[in-house]
């Protein structure tokens, strides 16, 4: 009985069973795949109008956000390519003018890869629409309910970060 019940809770939790919980699920899923593909959109268009792939403005981000300077092994880990794709994003990143690789550290061979700062003001200016869709979503909650929202979203990035490892 116990078991029976258990699987009626894994049920819903990944939404195939019925009941609310179901539905909330899938609606989640729905709002979550609309905004991704929105966010694609946006990619892809920036993607196009500087010459690049796709794959290259997740390079670029990655490599914005990364707490530490990006190295190329850490992007290949990211972004889940091969060494060979790696560097054949980072040439073009490199050729683009959006990024330049540094020999930085005392050991040589390691090489740091930075956003070039006119490549980042043309992508902060590219991606302000984005900024002002979120500021004003934003606007729209109290801090305690954004504070769930943010929890939500790193715990989301968790689990997905999770399943990406299984993959390997």
């Amino acid at each position: 009985m116990a078991t029976a019940k258990r699987r009626g809770q894994d049920a819903r939790e990944r939404g195939t069973g019925g009941g609310p919980e179901a539905g909330d699920l899938q609606t989640l899923a729905v709002h979550m795949r609309r905004m991704n593909g929105e966010i694609n959109r946006l990619v892809q268009s920036f993607a196009g109008t500087h010459g690049l792939h796709a794959t290259d403005v997740h390079a670029l981000a990655a490599i914005l956000d990364a707490d530490e300077p990006m190295t190329p092994g850490r992007l290949r880990e990211h972004l889940g390519l091969t060494s060979g794709a790696v560097t054949a994003c980072v040439d073009r990143l490199e050729r683009a003018g959006h990024v330049r690789r540094v020999r930085e550290s005392a050991d040589r061979r390691v090489v740091h890869l930075h956003y070039v700062p006119d490549a980042r003001a043309a992508a902060r200016t590219y991606f302000r629409p984005l900024a002002g869709a979120a500021a004003a979503a934003r606007a729209r909650f109290d801090d305690a309910d954004l504070a769930v929202v943010l929890r939500f979203l790193a715990v989301m990035n968790e689990e997905l970060a999770l399943v990406r490892s299984d993959d390997h």
